[in-house]
């Protein structure tokens, strides 16, 4: 019962659904490491039950051997005490040879019990022998499915953390997205832009008003020409001559009510 106790502890293991169990494990790898452990431990368990069944056999095997042994024995003391009752009786002594005859009866039946003792333990000792050869294949079998585990809770362990690393380089480059309206980059990418929009302002609104100025200048300049003719006019000089002759459409009676 016991054996077969460890042994199913062991299958459970084995068939136990890795995913479900490592879903509600807070901490996947600590989950995993434990079952490696659990299953170390439960096979430390079970070769100990295989050594104590190897153990038992070899006893059994060691009584067969010594009954096998004392059969031998006293069926060549039952030879030797019935050879030593056939001298006495060729030399007449039948009282010694009764004796020895007696002796090799007893030897017989002695012989005939270690048979028995032997007979008797061979089926058992081949039902033992056939569930330890068992017990050893699954022993094996067990150490290629800790070797299975091991080897799966690595990749499991490494997938684990290739899927962090690759969230993180997600959420870092989510959290930098320049295209983002909602980033700080972005807000401060509107920001430079606008003040490049003011900048450009200022200079439309510079160059508006310095076309103004040299505007006035040239009206400036035309009042001066006007009233420097206007004045010789009066000094009694040469009228002005105007580098630009008057248009033909000049309406002269203006002139004729002076």
């Amino acid at each position: 019962m016991a054996k077969q106790s460890i042994f199913g502890r062991i299958a459970q293991l084995t068939k136990a659904n890795i995913n479900a169990l490592l879903d509600q494990a807070e901490n996947p790898e600590k989950m995993l490491d434990q079952m490696v452990r659990d299953y170390k431990a439960n096979i430390t368990e079970a070769e100990s039950a295989v050594a104590q069944t190897i153990g038992n056999l070899r006893m059994l095997e060691d009584d067969y051997n010594e009954d096998i042994k004392s059969s031998r024995d006293w069926g060549s003391k039952a030879l030797a005490a019935s050879r030593k009752a056939d001298e006495y009786r060729g030399a007449g002594d039948t009282a010694d040879a009764q004796k020895f005859d007696n002796l090799a009866k007893v030897a017989l039946q002695r012989q005939i019990s270690a048979e028995n003792e032997a007979r008797s333990a061979e089926p058992n000792i081949a039902a033992q022998n056939d569930v330890v050869d068992k017990l050893k294949t699954g022993l094996q079998q067990m150490h290629g499915k800790l070797d299975e585990l091991a080897s799966k809770r690595n990749e499991l362990i490494a997938r684990s953390k290739t899927a962090q690393a690759q969230t993180q380089v997600h959420d870092a480059l989510k959290s930098i997205d320049i295209m983002d309206s909602t980033s700080e980059v972005s807000r401060f990418e509107e920001k430079i832009r606008r003040e490049e929009a003011k900048v450009r302002g200022q200079n439309e609104l510079a160059a508006s008003s310095l076309d103004a100025q040299f505007n006035s200048l040239e009206d400036l300049g035309e009042q001066t020409e006007v009233e420097a003719r206007l004045a010789a006019l009066k000094s009694g000089g040469a009228p002005a001559q105007s580098a630009i002759d008057a248009p033909d459409t000049l309406d002269e009676s203006e002139f004729d009510k002076l």
